[in-house]
């Protein structure tokens, strides 16, 4: 008895991978051609939750993708000196225009505010509670009660820092002090383990889920008041960087379109970020 084989199916199977790869280089082409920046930001801004919400509403009017890498503030800025970003989206103005006066950023445009917090056990061993940082922290290190600290160069690490300079106890926190070296949520999951107080921006606090017994103690000091900048990574330093799209995300950031948009993300009703753009 005879044996035929037919062809007809490996010639199929020839077309489709054909097709296939066809479709995957189409895709890939597309892909290509979607044009799209690097962002280096704080954790605050990611773990508050204020990306997700606004990047979208970027895309939509843009056609732009945004990567984000979110750094403490200290990292994100070393990242545009590196020239492996092409925008700067932190909190820490000092930080900020330093790096603009070294030339690796262009101009700085401020963007939004809220502000930090103190938060500690419901109970407040050591009776922080109250407007005043500076008072509170001299009661913390005093009582060597438990501080969490990020100790990662942070936008919130430079502010905690600054607070206890002010209360003339640079290197003097008391033996409760721990330095965590991690983001926002991190450092917060410590502090609701171990019933710590901690320094945080309130954006972070409101999207934070893993509370326990922790409490808002210490708020409203001016002092308080944390401020959000951003801004391109300089093209004369590193000629890569996007400059088109990257500026184009700025001039969003600080459009009514944009600033409307950050004004109404909003956690249980209460408003996380506070534009104030050109103001």
């Amino acid at each position: 008895m005879k044996s035929y084989v037919s062809f007809k199916p490996i010639a199929l199977v020839q077309k489709a991978l054909v097709a296939t790869v066809l479709i995957a280089s189409v895709s890939l082409s597309v892909s290509a051609q979607t044009p799209s920046i690097v962002v280096a930001s704080t954790t605050s801004t990611e773990q508050s939750g204020l990306f997700p919400y606004l990047l979208p509403a970027f895309k939509k009017a843009s056609g732009i993708d945004v990567k984000v890498v979110a750094l403490g503030t200290g990292q994100a800025i070393d990242l545009g000196r590196r020239g492996d970003a092409d925008v700067l989206f932190v909190h820490d103005k000092v930080a900020e225009e330093k790096v603009v006066a070294e030339g690796f950023a262009v101009k700085r445009f401020e963007v939004m505010y809220n502000d930090f917090v103190v938060v500690g056990p419901g109970s407040d061993p050591v009776k922080v509670a109250g407007n005043d940082v500076v008072a509170a922290l001299k009661k913390i290190a005093a009582a060597n009660a438990e501080f969490i600290s990020r100790g990662d160069k942070s936008g919130t690490n430079e502010a905690e820092l600054r607070f206890w300079k002010t209360a003339n106890l640079s290197n003097q926190y008391g033996t409760g002090y721990k330095s965590c070296g991690c983001g926002m949520g991190p450092a917060l999951n410590m502090a609701s383990s171990s019933n710590a107080y901690v320094l945080t921006d309130r954006g972070t606090w409101l999207n934070f889920k893993n509370r326990g017994e922790l409490k808002v103690l210490v708020e409203g000091d001016k002092r308080l008041f944390n401020q959000y900048g951003v801004m391109l990574v300089n093209p004369a330093k590193h000629p890569q960087v996007k400059v088109t799209e990257g500026q184009k995300f700025i001039d969003w950031l600080i459009s009514p379109a944009g600033q409307g948009v950050i004004a109404s993300y909003k956690i249980g009703g209460e408003q996380l970020f506070f534009p104030n753009a050109a103001k």
